[in-house]
């Protein structure tokens, strides 16, 4: 009896672990950004994720999304998919339209990355995203956390580190050498080099000599 408790008990405990992580899934499945270089006043890539969250199997066919003040941005062609921008005072909008009969399917993700120029300064910039659906059905990424926990479609999010010394951006600057290993590394070439004309002169004042006892 104890066997059998035991087997019921286990049984359902794995359905249950089953029912939360089901139900769990659809909800971690959100569209998100990333740029881990990205600090406040410089440049950087934000890679936009689009999961596929249709229950109708349908593709994703559109992506638009809000970039608050930047100065400037740049899209990444994309296969299959067309980009266009626009700016609305503060605020730039892409937005991402797939060529008929294609989009994100079931079971994928779409990445759409942008250039941004000039980020503004904030600890956290927020970008609403709206996907849309070849069914017609449109899901708005607009909510923002809260103390309650995390909402149900948030809008993706993006830490700002501090803004770096000097106005330095944030993609490719290369440091200024330093004078100071420059010059001791000459110093060191120059004597090497007296060293050796020094030696070579020995040489032939030694063979010279040795030529002339032959004789």
């Amino acid at each position: 009896m104890n066997k059998s408790w035991l087997g019921r008990a286990g049984s359902t405990g794995v359905a249950a672990a089953a029912v939360v992580v089901i139900a769990a899934a659809p909800a971690s499945a959100h569209v998100t950004v990333s740029a881990p270089d990205a600090a406040r006043g410089g440049s950087a890539v934000l890679v936009f994720r689009v999961p596929n969250e249709s229950m109708t199997n349908s593709p994703t066919v559109e992506l638009a999304v809000q970039i608050p003040g930047v100065t400037a941005i740049d899209t990444e062609a994309v296969p299959g998919w067309k980009a266009v921008t626009h700016k609305d005072g503060n605020v730039t909008a892409v937005t991402w339209t797939a060529d008929s009969g294609g989009g994100i399917g079931p079971g994928q993700f779409g990445e759409f990355s942008v250039l941004a120029n000039g980020l503004p300064d904030m600890d956290k910039l927020t970008m609403p995203a709206v996907q849309t659906y070849a069914d017609g059905q449109v899901i708005k990424w607009d909510q923002s956390a809260s103390d309650k926990g995390e909402p149900e479609y948030p809008a993706p999010t993006l830490a700002l580190a501090a803004e770096r010394s000097g106005g330095a951006e944030n993609h490719g600057d290369i440091p200024a050498r330093s004078t100071t290993g420059g010059s001791s590394s000459d110093d060191t070439a120059r004597w090497l080099g007296v060293i050796g004309i020094v030696l070579g002169a020995l040489g032939l004042l030694i063979g010279g000599g040795a030529v002339m006892r032959r004789r």
